[in-house]
C-alpha cells in the first residue's frame, strides 16, 4: 500500500477507537501518534534494506510479528509508565493496520503471509530496486533521510521521558 493509504486505515481506526472508548473525537496529538504508527514499519524497514542491505526485504523486520508483538507489548508498557495508554494503544492500532493492510490479500484467503513469519520464513522475493526508487535511487534517499528525522524526533521524546522518570522517580 501507498503511505496516504495506510494513513488513512490508521487514522479511520484510531477515530473509532477513541469515539468508541473516549465518546470524543480523535485529537491533534494522537492524530499525529497514528501518522507515525501508520508508517512505522516502512520507516524503519525500507531504509535498513533498501539503503544498507540489512533485511532481505522491505517488508519483513518491523513487518513481520515476531518482531512486532514485543514491540507494541513495550509501546503499552511505555505508555503505561508514562500515563499515555490511549497514545500507545493508538500507535499499536496503527502499526497493525499497516501490517494487515500490507497483507490483506493472504490474509482474507486464510493464510498467513511469509513476511508476517520472518525470520522463522523466507520472506517473498521482490525486486532489489523498488518501482517508486526514481533515478539513482534518489527516492530511497530521501526516505531514509525522511525516516532518520521521524526516528530522531521519537528516541529524543523517548529519552527525555526516561530521563524524567528517573529523576522524578529518586
Amino acid at each position: 500500500m501507498r503511505p496516504i493509504e495506510h494513513l488513512i486505515v490508521a487514522l479511520s481506526l484510531a477515530a473509532g477507537y477513541i469515539l468508541v472508548t473516549e465518546h470524543r473525537l480523535l485529537s491533534l496529538k494522537l492524530a499525529a501518534v497514528a501518522v507515525v504508527g501508520s508508517q512505522f514499519p516502512d520507516i524503519v524497514d525500507k531504509p535498513l534494506a533498501l539503503e544498507l542491505g540489512l533485511l532481505p526485504t522491505g517488508r519483513v523486520g518491523m513487518h513481520s510479528l515476531p518482531i512486532a508483538i514485543p514491540l507494541w507489548v513495550l509501546v503499552v508498557l511505555y505508555s503505561w509508565k508514562t500515563d499515555r495508554v490511549q497514545a500507545g494503544v493508538v500507535f499499536v492500532i496503527a502499526y497493525a493496520s499497516h501490517l494487515t493492510a500490507d497483507n490483506y490479500i493472504g490474509l482474507a484467503a486464510g493464510r498467513i503471509p511469509s513476511d508476517l513469519l520472518w525470520p522463522l520464513s523466507n520472506p517473498t522475493p521482490r525486486p532489489a530496486i523498488p518501482y517508486w526508487a526514481g533515478p539513482q535511487s534518489i527516492n530511497v534517499h530521501l526516505f531514509t533521510l525522511f525516516s532518520i528525522g521521524v526516528l530522531s524526533i521519537a528516541a529524543y521524546y523517548a529519552l527525555r521521558d526516561v530521563l524524567h522518570q528517573l529523576y522524578t522517580d529518586t
